[in-house]
């Protein structure tokens, strides 16, 4: 194709993907019958290049069996003169495999002569939403994704960097939603100014904005945020108003390819909200260390979380004795996550549980693991008829409204019966919406399953959930028990959370006894139940079976 005709159909492709509005652009030059395509058309449905000769034989190629004679047909009007566009759907494979819906828009554009000379239009991809947010027109969430995905083939090195704001519910309260909207405009124009010809700026959900970003000189990034704060506190303007903005950080530095998106995704939320809980707004970046394999720990979450994905392929439980703390009889037991395989062996849930609970593939383990407690709890009810299976929940799932009836849905699948469960949660469930959570609560309890606060005293909300959430345990975390044989300070924090727990009416459970001397003085006390090494480690549940089943 000559330069001429070249320069005008770039031309052209140009003033179509102004005004495209995030849908992916084709144009092509009907008499040499050459195209050019959208880049991100050519990334997600894998096409061999932005200029394509024969395009449209290309593109039907892509197009589900059942919809191509009809886009076949449709091509062959369009080109013979019967027509002079088409509107149509149809159904097109992605680089993944799976088929997305498409709309399809085109209409041919004749020379002077009256004769067809360019066919172009563009393609709405239904299987995401707009690459560009309506209310600061940047790229949104579903753009970045994708970018994202895109440096990954292209073995790009990128810095990722999410930003947000903290009690921004705040401003709305004060000013109304609609200056509200003029703040994080008037934001995602001063993140724009301050990180200019360093990357790409996204508008990603509620008041997060993300950047990606070629330069990966951290401590430039570090400087450049500090300074962004100060402006926020002392001198941001909106309308004419002085407002003051608490700003929070995380970032990962993407250079291991073939991860995909989700994964940095929720490897960049674990940065952030380290940043906002833990750090007081300060620039966190994801600690992507080697593990003791050698592997970096993204590759490793990468790895895991597509195994969620393979129906929680590698994930298995394991069991850990809960005890009367008088008698010493088996009451109960914890099921605890844990994760192989053969290249990395056993994973500890350390290294991946907190990562994934930012991932929204997070309640399906959820789910896996709840059913599979039910189902390895049941032949251990016929032995022990008041035997109770403890499972630990996550703010992630607790999120979804659908949790409670999803979590029926399991135990009459199962037939596990409601007194035998028992549901621990953390003080992280402050971040929820306390109403919310205090009615799926109640809902649970009077269904008859019981409510667990686990790791008591560790965060700075326990007391008042406490305070506002009903629940029939509290359990001791074991930081507060190692030394309580020698320790004032543990022993008056055991008598403490002893009688706060009774005033409420909660039985207490102190984990992490590893001694018998441990668990004489831990009898001294008004607790209900013992768990920790001194009685087992947590292991399978065939073995688990066997010293607690098949030999009694």
């Amino acid at each position: 194709m000559d330069k001429k005709r070249l320069a005008k159909l770039d031309s052209l492709f140009e003033v179509l993907s102004i005004i495209a509005e995030g849908n992916y652009v084709y144009l092509c030059d009907m008499k040499e019958d050459y195209s050019r395509w959208s880049k991100n058309a050519v990334d997600y449905f894998d096409l061999p290049e932005e200029y394509m000769e024969n395009a449209g034989q290309i593109w039907e190629e892509h197009i589900h069996p059942e919809d191509r004679d009809s886009y076949h047909k449709s091509i062959e009007d369009i080109f013979s003169g019967k027509k002079s566009g088409h509107d149509m759907q149809y159904r097109a494979k992605a680089r993944n495999g799976n088929y997305t819906m498409c709309t399809c828009r085109g209409i041919v554009l004749k020379d002077d002569n009256g004769e067809p000379a360019y066919f172009g239009g563009a393609i709405k991809n239904h299987g995401l939403f707009s690459y560009i947010d309506n209310l600061t027109g940047l790229r949104s969430l579903y753009g970045f994704l994708d970018d994202v995905n895109s440096a990954s083939w292209k073995k790009e090195t990128k810095t990722v960097i999410l930003f947000g704001l903290s009690s921004f519910s705040r401003v709305n309260d004060l000013y109304g939603f609609t200056f509200g909207n003029d703040v994080l405009c008037r934001l995602g124009n001063l993140l724009q100014s301050v990180f200019a010809n360093q990357g790409l700026l996204y508008r990603m959900d509620g008041t997060k904005f993300a950047l990606i970003s070629n330069d990966t000189d951290i401590e430039t990034f570090k400087k450049q945020y500090e300074d962004l704060r100060k402006t926020l506190v002392r001198n941001f303007f909106v309308n004419g108003e002085r407002v003051t903005l608490s700003l929070n950080a995380g970032a990962v530095v993407l250079d291991k390819f073939e991860i995909k998106s989700e994964t940095v995704y929720s490897c960049l939320k674990y940065a952030y909200y380290e940043s906002k809980n833990k750090h007081l707004g300060d620039f966190t970046v994801f600690s992507n260390s080697l593990t003791d394999d050698g592997r970096q720990l993204v590759e490793k979450i990468n790895i895991i979380r597509n195994s969620i994905a393979d129906d929680c392929k590698g994930f298995y439980l394991c069991y850990q004795p809960i005890v009367n703390a008088k008698t010493e009889e088996l009451k109960g037991m914890e099921a605890l996550i844990r994760w192989k395989n053969e290249e990395y062996g056993i994973v500890s849930p350390i290294q991946f549980i907190p990562v994934l609970e930012q991932d929204t593939i997070f309640p399906e383990l959820g789910r896996w693991i709840l059913r599979q407690a039910m189902n390895d709890g049941k032949d251990l009810l016929k032995k022990y008829p008041d035997f109770i299976m403890n499972v630990n929940l996550s703010y992630a799932q607790l999120e979804k409204r659908d949790f409670v009836s999803e979590l029926f849905s399991i135990m009459d699948e199962t037939g596990y019966p409601a007194e035998n469960l028992c549901l621990e949660i953390t003080e992280r469930c402050r971040l929820l919406d306390m109403n919310m959570l205090k009615s799926m609560v109640s809902i649970i309890r009077e269904k008859g399953v019981k409510i667990a606060l686990d790791d008591f005293g560790t965060g700075f909300a326990s007391l008042g959930i406490l305070r506002e959430l009903p629940v029939d345990v509290i359990k001791i975390d074991r930081e507060y028990v190692k030394n309580v044989e020698k320790s004032a300070s543990d022993q008056n924090t055991v008598k403490f959370i002893s009688d706060l727990a009774h005033a409420f009416s909660a039985e207490v459970c102190v984990e992490g006894v590893e001694t018998a001397e441990m668990r004489d003085f831990l009898q001294k006390y008004s607790v209900g139940s013992l768990q920790g090494y001194y009685y087992s480690k947590p292991i399978p549940v065939n073995e688990f079976f066997e010293k607690h089943y098949e030999k009694n």
